[in-house]
């Protein structure tokens, strides 16, 4: 079987100048069949789905009346079903929001969380490992064999996903032949490349503009979806109160620490890491007035982080 990445130091090496295995299976999937499933899921998230077709897939979010978020997801369409996975924490909510309103259409639910395991390859050499050269842009799929067990491989931001059948994993690993990084390696990664996290770092609280993620998980010429007169009105006619930015810290600080300009709160740390390039940084929501430049003081030893724009780093 292949190596574990125990050091962080090679872990970080291998995510950022090689490629790595990280198991993500723990992420809630789910997926979607029948000949209403695209009309179906296209009024429930915020993204358009109806134009996809097979081996093309989008980032979306599903959200309350208010259009604040209640998780975000990846949608791809693989010719049979709809596919889609979430964030552990989110799945409930998205199972029960799909359930519920399914009723009526011609579109069924399937449960894949224990059924299926999901191996993200994460680095330069990710594409090569998978043999998904060209795969491309995110979100993109096809299948594929390893190890005489069906895939599907999926291209991220930072890499391949391996899609296949939890009885498969353990020869789906040994196919690849890739060394295995822990999460929190991976989650250098993330921070570095400025993509949030629901749960940590965006909740039922945030609306996606306030999060930067118009661009990517946003349909404005789709049909209705829930949430979208709250989403629409503020792309158009107004200002978050929030962003999206970057924190250079001078010290570690830990997630859900409050962010202090002056005596005014602006908000709080999101994802911390340890960066061994970058040193001490985090994702924030910040309250607009606080520009990139602009140095808060953190928790109550008051550690200094200096405001940056996102990401740190490119990937």
């Amino acid at each position: 079987m292949p190596a574990t990445l125990a050091r962080p130091d090679a872990a970080y090496r291998a995510l950022t100048e090689d490629v790595a295995l990280v198991d993500r299976s723990e992420r809630g999937k789910l997926a979607l069949t029948g000949p209403e499933a695209k009309t179906f899921l296209n009024g429930q998230i915020s993204n358009d789905v109806e134009a996809l077709e097979p081996g093309a897939g989008v980032y979306a979010a599903f959200l309350t009346p208010k259009g604040k978020m209640l998780g975000d997801l990846r949608v791809l369409d693989l010719g049979d079903e709809l596919w889609l996975d979430t964030e552990r924490v989110a799945l409930q909510g998205l199972f029960d929001l799909l359930r519920r309103g399914a009723v009526g259409w011609g579109a069924e639910l399937h449960k894949r969380t224990l059924q299926q395991a999901l191996l993200s390859l994460v680095g330069p050499r990710a594409a090569a490992a998978a043999g998904a050269e060209g795969l491309a842009p995110e979100h993109s799929s096809r299948r594929a064999t390893f190890g005489g067990a069906p895939v599907v491989l999926v291209a991220t931001d930072v890499g391949v996903d391996v899609v296949c059948a939890a009885e498969d994993a353990a020869r789906v690993r040994a196919a690849l032949g890739v060394a295995e990084a822990r999460e929190a390696a991976a989650e250098i990664v993330r921070v570095e490349t400025g993509r949030p996290r629901f749960g940590i770092d965006l909740d039922d609280t945030v609306i996606p503009q306030e999060a930067g993620l118009n661009e990517r998980a946003v349909s404005f010429t789709k049909g209705c979806y829930v949430g979208q007169e709250t989403v629409a009105r503020l792309h158009w006619r107004g200002k978050p109160n929030r962003h999206l930015r970057g924190l250079r810290l001078a010290a570690p600080a830990a997630t859900g620490q409050p962010l202090r300009a002056g005596e005014r709160e602006v908000g709080r740390v999101g994802s911390s890491v340890v960066s061994p390039r970058l040193g001490p940084i985090a994702l924030a929501l910040v309250r607009r007035e606080v520009a990139p430049g602009d140095v808060v003081a953190v928790g109550p030893d008051g550690v200094e982080a200096t405001v940056a724009e996102l990401p740190f780093r490119r990937r």
